[in-house]
């Protein structure tokens, strides 16, 4: 069962005014409303310092994400993370809904995603397929009362008769949805081009320092959910090919997804995340997972990030025997991060294996991961 929330709090420090985002401005809409820019920049997000417990990408206003971290927002091991994080908010003026791709990064096998799905290598078409449906733009979700925003980017070229995988992206403590989107969803937008959807949503305040997902009352898995439903129900899904990431919050809000919304989501792939605060319910349905965690993080201990793969491992039937991973994330993550091993365990139910990387690092979402994340979801 999920930890209660209150006990996430057990041994932590939280730093008053160690939290540089604010919540991206601007009023939301229903669907078809503008409220603000969601607009990508072209290059992949973040880049590792390689300095124990802090990162930090290019200046937001190149529109890269920033994702940094401060040791003086100290957390225990395995506990919450007290990352900084600079907002990279776009102003709300801007044409919503204009995005960018670095075509030349993306693979060949782009061309097929979204066109072959489950175990029988057809696609699940979702009810929204041949249907006139939103465009990317920032929306608004009644969720149980309360209203939640999202930011939605469609592949330029969207074509309601072809099934499309969806990619759920997460912010940091203290991100934005904004953050997400201007940072490329993670550097997704350059690798998969428009061979699939994203969406980027903004969290709840959480202790009073900015923006997280402590998914209190299970309310940000509703959110999750709430969401999901309102895609099948508009645009044409793929529903066997629906995807998780996010870094540090964004991390523990995909094992969350991993845990227990697994009946929806087909992999997950957390960055510096864990299970003690958005939580791991009970479960016994396989998710597919590629991990990522920096061995001198210490705002979020890699012991935290082991426990939510372990939890995953033995759902998914791995035994804990490794061998060398298929991917050279380790080599194009860059030399800063050696030594750094990625593995993947040995005997996992067909289609769920389970690939964990570490590296010589501090808090820091995997650089240059954009492509690597690609090829991890693509391949189901």
């Amino acid at each position: 069962m999920r930890r209660p929330y209150s006990s996430c709090f057990s041994g932590m420090l939280i730093v008053a005014g160690c939290f540089s985002a604010s919540p991206p401005p601007g009023d939301s809409g229903a669907h078809g409303e503008t409220s603000s820019d969601s607009g990508d920049a072209s290059d992949e997000s973040a880049s590792s310092s390689g300095d124990e417990g802090s990162s930090s990408g290019e200046d937001a206003s190149t529109g890269e994400e920033e994702e940094s971290s401060s040791e003086s927002s100290a957390t225990t091991e395995g506990g919450p993370m007290g990352e900084s994080s600079d907002g990279a908010t776009t102003s709300g003026t801007s044409t919503t809904g204009a995005q960018t791709t670095d075509e030349s990064s993306t693979s060949d096998a782009n061309e097929e995603s979204g066109t072959s799905g489950d175990d029988s290598g057809e696609p699940v078409r979702s009810a929204g397929c041949d249907q006139d449906g939103p465009q990317s733009d920032r929306y608004t979700i009644d969720v149980d009362g309360m209203a939640r925003e999202y930011i939605l980017r469609l592949p330029d070229g969207y074509d309601s008769s072809r099934a499309y995988p969806l990619v759920f992206a997460w912010h940091p403590w203290g991100g934005s949805a904004d953050q997400v989107a201007s940072g490329n969803y993670h550097g997704l937008v350059g690798a998969a081009g428009d061979a699939t959807i994203l969406v980027a949503a903004d969290g709840l305040d959480f202790g009073g320092n900015g923006q997280g997902w402590g998914n209190e009352n299970g309310r940000d898995m509703a959110l999750m959910r709430a969401m999901h439903a309102r895609f099948v129900a508009e645009l044409c899904v793929d529903e066997s090919r629906v995807f998780s990431t996010g870094f540090s919050f964004g991390g523990m809000m995909s094992f969350a997804l991993g845990c227990g919304a697994a009946d929806l989501v087909r992999a997950i792939a957390p960055m510096a995340g864990n299970t003690a605060v958005a939580g791991c319910e009970s479960g016994d349905l396989p998710v597919a997972m590629m991990g990522f965690h920096g061995n001198m993080d210490t705002v979020v201990d890699i012991s935290g990030g082991q426990t939510g793969r372990d939890i995953l491992r033995e759902r998914n039937g791995c035994s804990e025997t490794t061998v060398p991973a298929d991917t050279d994330w380790c080599e194009v993550g860059g030399g800063n991060l050696q030594p750094c091993t990625c593995v993947s365990y040995e005997g996992c139910d067909a289609g769920y294996p389970v690939i964990w990387c570490e590296f010589t690092g501090g808090h820091t979402a995997a650089p240059n991961a954009g492509a690597t994340l690609w090829s991890f979801f693509s391949q189901f």
